[in-house]
């Protein structure tokens, strides 16, 4: 792990287990510190910043304190965010980092050596709106489930399956088996989900309803939008 060799992570055995835990003295970590607190006080628009980067054929280039390139920066990054929410909305942080981690993860688990194009995600928040952004410019769900269900039909088929049913397959192609814990607590919490990829969007609203519809653009990747 590259960012245990740089001391952001310290890595320590309990039994069997591995675990990993952030570095807060580590030069790296006050160096994501500024980068993140710039996130936080962005006033752009997450939402539209987030879709151009996802949609533009030649992306403008974003803010490193946006762009994860690896899945290491990605869980540094969600861990900070973790810890600096908790003082706004209490256990509730923890929560919607693991939301956000699950929907982060897939995207780097799912495209590993598979990146059509700009490996990494996206990934913003705006904590006076309430609101969380990712997404990543990879091969999208049906790609990636159509590897375990070959016979799965289309865009809206594939976000069912991903988000609402549990499938098999050997590691990365178990596409979404965590996104059923996402589904979960976004109806447990009364929270938003707006989930796009490919031609279809899925959304789960407050009163816990999920609709899966058609979506008139072409997303290639995923894009997710969680309010809180």
């Amino acid at each position: 792990m590259t960012l245990v060799k740089s001391d952001l992570f310290r890595r320590y055995n309990k039994g069997r287990l591995v675990y990993y835990k952030l570095n807060i003295k580590s030069p790296l970590y006050q160096a994501l510190k500024i980068l993140m607190k710039k996130n936080i006080s962005r006033n752009k628009d997450l939402i539209s910043e987030g879709f151009s980067w996802l949609t533009k054929s030649s992306p403008a280039k974003i803010s490193e304190s946006v762009y994860c390139q690896t899945s290491d920066i990605f869980r540094a990054r969600l861990e900070f965010f973790g810890n600096h929410l908790e003082k706004k909305v209490g256990t509730d942080a923890y929560l919607l980092t693991a939301i956000a981690g699950e929907i982060g993860n897939n995207s780097f688990d799912h495209n590993l050596g598979r990146w059509p194009g700009i490996p990494g995600i996206y990934f913003a928040y705006d904590e006076e709106k309430k609101i969380i952004a990712l997404a990543d410019r990879g091969q999208g769900i049906y790609k990636t489930i159509s590897r375990v269900v070959p016979k799965v039909k289309d865009d809206k088929e594939a976000l069912n399956i991903a988000f609402t049913k549990y499938i098999s397959g050997r590691s990365p192609e178990k596409r979404g088996n965590g996104l059923k814990f996402v589904v979960e607590n976004i109806r447990n919490k009364k929270w938003h989900l707006s989930f796009y990829s490919g031609r279809a969007r899925l959304t789960i609203n407050s009163k816990g309803l999920l609709e899966i519809e058609d979506f008139m653009r072409n997303i290639k990747g995923c894009f997710a939008v969680i309010r809180y």
